[in-house]
């Protein structure tokens, strides 16, 4: 029986994790995600993983209120680190953490080899998914489905890859917007760009008035809101 609920984000991350995976969730936030994907019995086995001891605590209380001492493992370990040999762990989540430190955290884990095992990765940056998307490629991880959601006046991503035979080759477009998600244009993914449109519009604005000649800046960030608007205009073509 669900006695647990989600935000929207981490359903979405829920909903793309396979059935019976055995799951790495790292930076846990009270293990949520795993006791709910085991009160659904959609995974056969989890473990959590917390850095900092006050999480670390609240998720081990969690899991204990849940009844699922037996099913999801509480860790203290930084990234990674939380996963053993013997868990064969086949899919890992990372949730709300900036893509810069969710691609660390998977380099780190692939130079000790603790990706073996690892075929699928469910990731949700919340800023920075061009860095999660250029870990992917290098190391062999396709993308198979993208996501894009508004919750709380916040919009957030989610990547899902598997291990690919092939090597993986994305253009500098596909690295920044996605691979599926132009395509699609939904609400969500228009109104991201539309902010950057104008996030980059006041910095222009900040340069114009600056004292000292800031044309070559400007000139960057236009080149940006080209690509932006380009990008948006294929998007509403299709």
């Amino acid at each position: 029986m669900n006695v647990e609920k989600l935000s929207k984000r981490l359903e979405l991350v829920a909903n793309a994790v396979p059935k019976d995976a055995r799951v790495a969730d790292i930076g846990s936030d009270h293990a949520y995600l795993p006791c709910y994907l085991a009160l659904n019995e959609q995974i056969t086995y989890a473990v959590a993983g917390e850095v900092v001891d006050g999480p670390f605590q609240s998720a081990c209380l969690h899991v204990k209120e849940q009844g699922l001492e037996e099913k999801v493992f509480v860790r203290l370990a930084d990234g990674l680190d939380a996963i053993e040999e013997l868990d064969k762990i086949d899919t890992v989540t990372i949730c709300g953490m900036g893509g810069d430190l969710i691609s660390k955290i998977l380099e780190r884990g692939y130079i000790k080899g603790q990706l073996k095992t690892v075929n699928t990765l469910i990731l949700q940056p919340n800023i920075g998914e061009q860095h999660v998307r250029k870990w992917l490629m290098a190391h062999q991880y396709k993308i198979i489905e993208e996501y894009i959601i508004e919750e709380n006046k916040k919009i957030y991503e989610v990547i899902v890859a598997t291990v690919s035979k092939d090597d993986i080759e994305y253009s500098l477009e596909q690295l920044q917007f996605g691979v599926f998600l132009p395509d699609r244009k939904e609400t969500a993914f228009v109104q991201k760009w539309m902010l950057e449109l104008d996030k980059y519009e006041s910095v222009i604005k900040q340069l114009k008035q600056a004292k000292t000649d800031e044309s070559e800046k400007i000139l960057l960030f236009r080149e940006k809101q080209r690509v932006i608007k380009e990008m948006l205009g294929n998007a509403h073509s299709k």
